[in-house]
């Protein structure tokens, strides 16, 4: 996958050699043609100096064959800015926006686009959000018959009660994490943008559970 990083401070330049390493290939983007030393010599990607929600800048670091993007600047607003700029402009689905201020997360959360706090900041939370796909195992029962896991899940189940996912994936609903904070639903409810999904589930079902998050609900024929 090709990944936009806008912003080359600690965060930024540690994410773009994290996920080189895994294969990808990265652009970083900074004002700051200097910053661009914290990315070490071995760095193969491509360095782009201008502004991250600039179109054109982002057309030059590859936006457009990108499958993901993060903003990581030092600024909150810019980075909502040109995340957005990035989801509605281009299309990139998997989008994260670093935030200061976790007050104002929430009211970004709300907006569409999965941001992550600094103060909860891991290396981990903001990888799972540029690459979601697959269940990543948080827990197993010592049998290994059974595991707790986080599972990607399309946006078209958005909307829809945890209920309905339950009955139609076989998995039974754990945990949500809806704005950085664990939340035990109920079978009412509802499924938001930005939540993500953790579940109990047989491990030889694993494939089956992944590919029917992925692939959304069931068609409701004869209404």
């Amino acid at each position: 996958m090709h990944i936009v990083i806008m912003g080359c401070g600690r965060v930024g330049s540690a994410l773009a050699q994290n996920l080189e390493q895994q294969g990808h290939t990265v652009a970083v983007v900074d004002q700051d043609p200097t910053a661009f030393r914290r990315l070490g010599s071995s760095f193969g990607g491509r360095r782009v100096t201008g502004v991250g929600f600039d179109q054109d800048t982002l057309r030059e670091a590859g936006i457009e064959e990108a499958g993901a993007f993060a903003a990581v600047s030092s600024g909150d607003n810019s980075n909502i800015i040109a995340a957005r700029v990035a989801r509605e402009m281009f299309g990139i689905e998997n989008v994260a926006a670093r935030i200061y201020d976790p007050r104002r997360a929430e009211v970004y959360q709300r907006l569409g686009i999965p941001t992550v706090a600094t103060v909860r900041w891991t290396a981990d939370q903001m990888l799972r959000r540029l690459l979601p796909s697959g269940a990543e195992p948080l827990w197993r029962d010592p049998t290994g018959g059974v595991q707790l896991a986080e599972v990607h899940t399309s946006t078209a189940w958005v909307g829809h009660k945890i209920s309905r996912i339950q009955e139609e994936t076989g998995v039974r609903v754990a945990f949500l994490t809806r704005l950085g904070e664990a939340v035990l639903p109920t079978s009412q409810t509802v499924l938001q943008e930005g939540d993500l999904v953790h579940v109990m589930m047989r491990t030889d079902e694993v494939d089956k559970v992944e590919a029917a998050f992925a692939k959304g609900p069931e068609e409701e024929g004869g209404h």
